[in-house]
């Protein structure tokens, strides 16, 4: 009979290679359904509310990824905290490939917002793939504030101090205004909204003269000519507005403010997983059909892949990250 301690050494080897032999387990059955993927339905979370850019976004995209890879994209909304809420739901799901999530700015920002936070963007996630932009326009009601360019507007906010709104405190287009404010060396107060549509409606109405609004918001009041668009934030001109110059091009070289999503699945999905459902992704954004329909909502294409995406996460961490840090903007 085997002493106490060599009977605990031998039931701790058995433990320790059944251990072993279930993590083999695992890894083989991760390797076994990368194989066959995917086999069942994908759920795609949108962690905003249904109808906004990266829900109509995910629609468009989802359906046309779902016939590539022969099983249906199933968008989930899980809205709130920016997005945050959703977006850690996925963090903690099976790393399967069968729970994605669009990420956009707004979750981006919100890590930099939010004081505490359950997961980290760059670490977290496999990143598939940028999917689209989301441009920003500059709009002033001309009736309020008479004005046809940047530079006019910057010459008339240094004579009297001039207030502009935002789709909410934290949000892309008051960050991208304060990061405006910051360059150009002038001054404007900001009025904090819940919402792109009721900025929008006291714009139009006249409560305030001007915003920074993502262009989905702004374009049917720019086709009206209630309001008037002055400059854009992307480095080049959009389609939506081709005619109106960039904030770069009218005295601010290197200005680049563009709102944008992709696709992002649980750190630890299987890189042939991660590979297909990427290109799924670029082939949607290639089809005209898919781009046009990204277009009358305000967005466009602009497929880049996961370690471009990855890059791009870390960028906007660190440019935005100064911009609330310099100016002391918190969620709170």
């Amino acid at each position: 009979m085997f002493p106490i301690s060599s009977r605990l050494g031998r039931r701790a080897v058995c433990v320790a290679a059944a251990a072993l032999c279930a993590g083999s387990w695992s890894v083989a059955a991760l390797a076994s359904n990368a194989g066959t993927y995917p086999n069942q339905p994908i759920k795609l979370v949108v962690p905003f509310p249904p109808g906004g850019p990266t829900d109509t976004a995910a629609r468009i995209l989802g359906q046309h990824m779902g016939e590539t890879l022969g099983k249906p994209v199933i968008v989930e909304n899980r809205a709130g905290a920016s997005g945050m809420l959703g977006t850690d739901v996925v963090a903690k799901s099976p790393a399967d490939g069968y729970t994605l999530t669009m990420l956009a700015s707004p979750t981006v920002l919100g890590d930099k917002l939010y004081g505490q936070k359950k997961y980290d963007l760059l670490k977290d996630f496999a990143h598939i793939g940028v999917a689209y932009d989301l441009p920003i326009v500059m709009v002033v009601n001309p009736k309020v504030l008479d004005v046809q360019d940047l530079p006019q507007l910057i010459a008339a906010s240094k004579k009297q101090l001039l207030n502009y709104n935002s789709a909410g405190t934290g949000s892309f287009g008051h960050l991208s205004t304060e990061l405006l404010k910051s360059q150009g060396k002038f001054e404007m107060l900001h009025i904090s909204y819940k919402g792109s549509a009721p900025a929008i409606t006291d714009l139009l109405g006249g409560q305030v003269p001007m915003m920074f609004s993502d262009m989905i918001a702004a374009l049917p009041h720019i086709k009206s000519g209630k309001l008037r668009p002055i400059a854009v934030g992307s480095p080049q001109r959009v389609v939506f507005t081709p005619n109106v110059k960039t904030v770069a091009e009218q005295g601010f070289p290197g200005f680049d403010a563009v709102a944008w999503g992709g696709l992002m699945a649980p750190r630890g999905t299987p890189q042939p997983i991660v590979d297909q459902l990427g290109s799924a992704l670029k082939k949607a954004l290639e089809d005209k059909s898919v781009q046009e329909k990204l277009q009358q909502v305000g967005t466009t294409a602009a497929y880049a892949p996961g370690q471009s995406m990855h890059n791009r996460i870390a960028a906007d961490l660190s440019k935005w990250g100064k911009v609330i840090a310099d100016n002391n903007i918190s969620s709170n």
